[in-house]
């Protein structure tokens, strides 16, 4: 839990607060973006939440990888842990629980008939494993790329998932993954589910197109508030930049209408304003 004692002088005074521990990994600016923003470095608490807002707040709270938000009086975050992971659209939940080790890289679940997917992998909470039991379960984890495979050990001893991750980015702890990806060659892995490699960020990176709507793109893509369009991470490219830009100009061959990225908040446009956005992050990458 967060410190009082090391509560930031930038809060807003109020119920909430960020304390000196916080890491600026951004996942408070988006999952609850009324209450919390980027003030010196760190984030703080801007506004404090109205009722209509304090659930997207409890969110950020559970989600912060250092416990770095808390609150000064009677909570209701058993209320929100009851409510995670939490359904953005359609079967599409935002898992919350970011994991330090991943710096508080997003994670997402995929409700479906024939096998619940788990992308990228949250820290692992009992309670929040007990959720995933009650709704069936997580039959494939999908790893976008090495950073951010947090403690998807720990949920494959609860749910002995079948683990795909590219062999590329083969870590000590991947030898003994279920499926090693090879190649740059975009490939299902079901009929609603295509792995696209996107080496750049790191050298095995993939993005998983979902039903070809919904792309989970791990560090490889986000969307940037300040350039208003998608972008890539340059100061956080750990491979090479300029075959991400190759990789980028792959996504072009496909239709989305979703973002979900693993920093950054999850962005929806029509597939006309994606393809636009996504040039426009293309011409920006190249300049």
């Amino acid at each position: 839990m967060a410190n009082i004692k090391k509560k930031r002088s930038e809060n807003i005074e109020g119920n909430f607060y960020v304390d000196s521990t916080c890491i600026n990994c951004g996942a408070c600016y988006w999952v609850a973006p009324k209450t919390f923003e980027l003030v010196s470095d760190q984030s703080a608490v801007v506004e404090q939440p109205k009722e209509a807002d304090e659930d997207a707040a409890y969110r950020a709270l559970l989600a912060c990888p250092v416990n770095s938000i808390g609150v000064e009086k009677d909570s209701k975050v058993n209320k929100v842990i009851q409510e995670l992971p939490y359904e953005l659209e359609n079967g599409i939940f935002h898992c919350g629980y970011h994991a330090e080790s991943s710096f508080g890289a997003a994670s997402y679940f995929i409700k479906r008939e024939k096998g619940n997917f788990m992308v990228d992998s949250p820290r692992f909470v009992k309670q929040f494993a007990n959720k995933l039991v009650e709704l069936g379960g997580v039959e494939k984890h999908l790893l976008s790329h090495k950073d951010d495979i947090a403690d998807t050990d720990k949920y494959w001893e609860v749910f002995k998932t079948k683990r795909y991750i590219h062999s590329d980015d083969s870590i000590a702890s991947t030898s003994d993954y279920e499926e090693l990806m090879k190649g740059e060659n975009a490939f299902q892995i079901d009929d609603d589910i295509v792995v696209i490699p996107v080496p750049g960020h790191t050298k095995g990176s993939v993005c998983y197109l979902y039903k070809n709507k919904y792309l989970f793109t791990g560090d490889h893509l986000a969307f940037s508030k300040d350039l208003n369009h998608l972008y890539a991470f340059k100061t956080a490219c750990w491979y090479d930049f300029n075959i991400q830009i190759q990789s980028m100009k792959k996504l072009l061959a496909y239709d989305f209408e979703y973002v979900l990225p693993g920093h950054g908040r999850p962005i929806k446009m029509s597939k006309e304003e994606m393809k636009e956005s996504l040039i426009k992050c293309i011409e920006w990458m190249e300049n």
